[in-house]
């Protein structure tokens, strides 16, 4: 599971990681995500976003089955703990692992092996939809994966207002009580929920790159508006197509 590292500073040129992003808005390195990040300093990251390899079979895989997802995770995830500040978050994105047509939910893995963590706390177990994707024949079409959202800690971000969404019914009042004729939905918007229609990465889409499994900037846009403060550093251990290092808070 090699891949690159990447480092994504946000919104200003306040605070670094090991020193990298100062004044400049990203920073990638290339090598071996677990040396990598082995390497970081301890409570230094605000961030962390990625989709890491589902060990079936893609090219920049080494790994290929549930175990070698398990025993990486098992290694990766207590440090992505550690560089993670109190009051950070961790975003997980994952699909299934598919062999020989019998699916195994990759989410399921990650929870098992943070499930008892004291450090962190699941808030949300996000689906994301999508309309387009591979056919099958011999059970019904994927069409969503998942992403865990972990924090480090109770007292952590979390700015809503940056990532309302329009009402329903925008012109909506309350039609009895003392608010009565008022708007009865925020005027900012509503909450997005945990359910997000982002179209994905494929064919001519505008975004796509050579990856093979390419998420878009969009899913990023919503964590990091909504998980990061101002100044904040976000990581992505696995680069993948670089979603993350376009992605403008």
């Amino acid at each position: 599971m090699k891949k690159n590292v990447e480092v994504r500073k946000y919104r200003s040129s306040v605070g670094a990681v090991k020193g990298v992003c100062s004044g400049i808005g990203a920073a990638l390195f290339g090598g071996d995500c677990f040396e990598l990040v082995s390497e970081l300093p301890t409570a230094s990251v605000d961030l962390v976003i990625t989709s890491p390899p589902y060990c079936i079979g893609m090219e920049y895989e080494r790994a290929r089955t549930v175990e070698d997802f398990f025993t990486a995770h098992r290694r990766l995830l207590p440090e992505i703990i550690r560089v993670t500040k109190p009051g950070g978050s961790i975003c997980w994105q994952v699909g299934y692992h598919v062999s020989k047509r019998v699916a195994y939910p990759l989410d399921y893995a990650i929870f098992s092996i943070l499930e008892g963590n004291d450090q962190v706390a699941l808030r949300n177990r996000i689906i994301w939809s999508f309309a387009h994707g591979l056919h099958n024949g011999a059970r019904f079409d994927g069409r969503h994966e998942t992403l865990l959202w972990y924090t480090k800690g109770n007292d952590y971000f979390f700015d809503l207002d940056a990532v309302r969404v329009p009402q329903k019914y925008p012109g909506k009042r309350h039609y009895k009580g003392p608010a009565k004729g008022e708007f009865s939905g925020n005027p900012l918007g509503k909450n997005p929920g945990d359910v997000w229609d982002i179209p994905n990465v494929k064919g001519n889409h505008i975004e796509k790159v050579g990856h093979p499994c390419q998420f878009p900037v969009a899913l990023v846009q919503r964590l990091v508006r909504a998980l990061s403060s101002a100044g904040g550093i976000v990581l992505d251990p696995y680069m993948g197509a670089g979603s993350a290092g376009v992605s403008r808070a």
